[in-house]
């Protein structure tokens, strides 16, 4: 599988409780909608936590302003992320998605790739 991991901050014009809000209850409620058009297999919100925490670690490492969240976007392939896009349904799902992140996402100041997993160990299970 392939997977697109987006480094998301918020608008600065919006509280961070609004962020989280929005993010997970109107746009994820939009992806769930668009997800088939996108042919999207999995899609998950990774919401920011633990401020302190997060700011003594980054600090140890030298590192950056963290982001607020992450979202997970998962496909079968390459293959299928670009034939999703050459459909007027994929087109159409994408412009509405992007439209809405406006609303929340702050864009020059986010990230995103396309990354394949190579997993090292789950002691989840």
């Amino acid at each position: 599988m392939i997977k697109l991991v987006y480094c998301v901050r918020r608008r600065a014009d919006i509280s961070s409780k609004e962020f989280y809000r929005y993010w997970l209850e109107e746009h994820g409620a939009l992806v769930t909608r668009l997800a088939r058009a996108l042919r999207a297999r999995r899609y998950v919100q990774s919401h920011g936590t633990a401020p302190e925490a997060t700011a003594g670690l980054s600090k140890s490492r030298g590192l950056g302003e963290p982001f607020d969240g992450i979202t997970e976007v998962w496909w079968d392939s390459v293959d299928d992320l670009v034939a999703a896009s050459d459909t007027p349904e994929g087109r159409e799902a994408a412009r509405q998605l992007q439209q809405d992140e406006a609303n929340f996402i702050d864009f020059a100041d986010s990230r995103l790739m396309l990354t394949e997993e190579h997993e090292i160990f789950d002691f989840t299970g």
